[in-house]
C-alpha cells in the first residue's frame, strides 16, 4: 500500500491518495482542489481511484471533486451527518472561499464501523462528529485520517455549522485515543503525528482519556 500527501487548493487541504501496490486500485481522499496535481500522480503511478471519500463537506475539502469526476468515473462517499452541507455551497461555504462553489450529491453514504473494500485495501469508517455533524476518521492499515477532527498538536475548529466542542473532544476521547499508540495520524492540515504523541502532547486532550 501506497500513501500520498497532496495539499490541495488554495487552502491546503491535505488530499490523501491510498493506492493498492499489487492492484493498482485506489481511492481519493478530501481533494479540495489542485486536481491537476492529483491527476498527476495517478496518470504516473498507473492507480485506478474507485472512490472519493470525503471526511466532512467543508468547501475546502470537496472543491475540486466536480472537476475529479469530469476524468474518472469516481463515487463519492460521505457520511450521511454532512449530506445537506454537501450539497449546499451556502452551507459547506464553498460559496466564501476563494475557488469554485460546490453543491453535490454523492454517490453513496456510509456510518460508523463500516469497511469499504478497494481491491485489497479495507478502509474502516470511524464517525467522529464534533467539527461537523458527518465528520469521519479512515483507519486504512496503520495510519488514521483524520480530516479535521485532530491535528498535530491540536483540534478541528468547532463553531461552524454542525460544530460542537464537547462533542469532537468526546468523539477524540472514545474513538481515536483509545486506538493504539503508534497509529499514524495523517491530518486535514499540516504535519503527521501519532495517537502517542496527541495523547500526551496534545494540550486539548490533556485528561481526556483514561
Amino acid at each position: 500500500m501506497k500513501i500520498e500527501r497532496i495539499p490541495a487548493g488554495v487552502y491546503a487541504a491535505n488530499c490523501y491518495i491510498i493506492s493498492s501496490e499489487t492492484t493498482g486500485k485506489g481511492v481519493v481522499v478530501d481533494p479540495g482542489g489542485s486536481v491537476d496535481k492529483i491527476s498527476r500522480y495517478l496518470e504516473e503511478n498507473s492507480i485506478e481511484p474507485v472512490y472519493i471519500l470525503l471526511t466532512h463537506a467543508h468547501g475546502d475539502h470537496i472543491m475540486g471533486v466536480p472537476e475529479l469526476k469530469q476524468y474518472y468515473p469516481l463515487k463519492v462517499g460521505v457520511h450521511k451527518g454532512d449530506l445537506e452541507m454537501l450539497a449546499n455551497a451556502s452551507i459547506n461555504l464553498s460559496s466564501q472561499m476563494t475557488g469554485p462553489t460546490v453543491g453535490i450529491e454523492p454517490d453513496f453514504t456510509f456510518e460508523d464501523g463500516d469497511f469499504l473494500t478497494v481491491g485489497d485495501l479495507k478502509v474502516e469508517v470511524i464517525h467522529t462528529p464534533g467539527h461537523s455533524k458527518g465528520g469521519v476518521c479512515f483507519v486504512v492499515e496503520n495510519f488514521l485520517i483524520t480530516g479535521d477532527t485532530l491535528f498535530a498538536g491540536s483540534i478541528g475548529r468547532t463553531d461552524l455549522t454542525g460544530g460542537d466542542y464537547d462533542t469532537l473532544i468526546d468523539s477524540i476521547a472514545k474513538k481515536l485515543l483509545t486506538r493504539s499508540d503508534d497509529l499514524v495520524v495523517l491530518p486535514g492540515h499540516g504535519p503527521a503525528s501519532t495517537i502517542s504523541k496527541e495523547r500526551f502532547g496534545n494540550p486539548f486532550l490533556r485528561g481526556r482519556w483514561t
